[in-house]
């Protein structure tokens, strides 16, 4: 038996598949976010981590739901 994890030749990746999507804009935002932080010279303060869990979270989600129902 294979893991869920592991993909399988019958298991195909679709763009349209929501949890593809929000991954997808998740790395994304992880990748922007990870950018900005190498521009800044200061150490993280609340606000900062605040913004970094909306930034990667609301798109992440925005994006689900958007595939979920376009699909």
């Amino acid at each position: 038996m294979v893991p869920s994890h592991v993909p399988s030749e019958t298991r195909q990746v679709d763009w349209t598949n929501p949890e593809y999507v929000a991954t997808v804009v998740g790395v994304l935002a992880v990748g922007a976010l990870v950018f900005f932080a190498a521009l800044t010279r200061s150490s993280p303060t609340v606000d900062d981590v605040t913004f970094v869990v909306l930034s990667i979270t609301i798109p992440a989600t925005l994006a689900y739901e958007l595939a979920r129902r376009w699909r």
